[in-house]
């Protein structure tokens, strides 16, 4: 297994526990639900989301039969992503706070996370395709079966 898929997969339970650990924080204490937008950012991009990233990267390339299309974008895709990601829940939850730098963390951490979703679809979209793979050079063909029978017409004249 990839490196980039175990991380995939290892972030997404990650997420999953942080933001059932809000979920229950906000049940507890109702006045929290100003932090709903984290909570709801580290389930369903955290959890979700990174989990189909994963699962994606080690999957489809076995379905297709072509290798994944860049291995070293794939794993700066974990980067980015979780990078925003973690930018964008700790904005969401400055934000609650009336931060006045919230929401340039929110833009820089959304515009990572985008960003990562590009890198992704790019990456499926050219695996599922196939992608041009450098052919081996073709061996030059034997002497053609005329050319031999000119050959031997040649020998047995002399």
């Amino acid at each position: 297994m990839d490196w980039f898929v175990r991380a995939f997969i290892k972030a997404s339970v990650a997420w999953l526990a942080l933001g059932v650990l809000v979920g229950v924080a906000m049940a507890v204490h109702p006045v929290w639900t100003v932090y709903r937008p984290a909570h709801m950012h580290m389930t369903l991009l955290g959890f979700v989301t990174m989990m189909i990233y994963g699962v994606a990267y080690h999957v489809l390339p076995r379905f297709t039969g072509n290798p994944l299309r860049n291995r070293t974008a794939a794993g700066v895709h974990w980067w980015v992503s979780n990078v925003g990601l973690a930018l964008m829940v700790v904005g969401f939850g400055l934000r609650a706070n009336a931060a006045p730098f919230a929401t340039l963390l929110l833009g820089v951490g959304g515009a990572l996370a985008g960003a990562g979703a590009y890198i992704f679809a790019y990456l499926v979209w050219r695996t599922v395709d196939g992608y041009p793979r450098p052919q081996a050079a073709k061996p030059r063909p034997a002497a053609s079966e005329s050319a031999r029978s000119q050959i031997v017409q040649i020998a047995s004249r002399s």
